[in-house]
């Protein structure tokens, strides 16, 4: 019976050591995963201010005039085509989903003479 007192004793001191254990390593692994979320966020904010920075407008026309050789379209090259859903019905007109389209198309007249 004492073998079996001491036996009892022994495990629930191995318990106790292992719970400390765990709550120790959880302990160091909440920690880690904190500071990975702080280097994830900073992460985040600069590839925002890079996108935003890439996707400014006035860049993009910059760009698209000095290493493409676009520009803007000339008086008469601009088509604008209107349209209507196939089936409009005089109700759809107060349906916030159904929209007329207005769809410009810019011609481009290439020296082969295609276009």
């Amino acid at each position: 019976m004492k073998a079996f007192a001491v036996f009892l004793g022994l495990c629930l001191v191995f318990v106790f050591v292992w719970e400390r254990v765990d709550v120790v390593r959880i302990g160091y692994q909440i920690e880690r995963l904190k500071r990975d979320k702080t280097v994830l966020e900073r992460q985040r904010d600069e590839l925002r201010v890079k996108f935003s920075t890439l996707s400014a407008s006035d860049r993009i026309a910059r760009l698209a005039t000095e290493k493409l050789g676009m520009s803007l379209p000339q008086q008469g090259q601009i088509i604008v085509v209107q349209s209507r859903p196939v089936q409009f019905r005089p109700t759809d007109v107060h349906r916030p989903d159904v929209v007329p389209v207005e769809l410009k198309i810019a011609k481009n007249y290439l020296p082969s003479g295609r276009f």
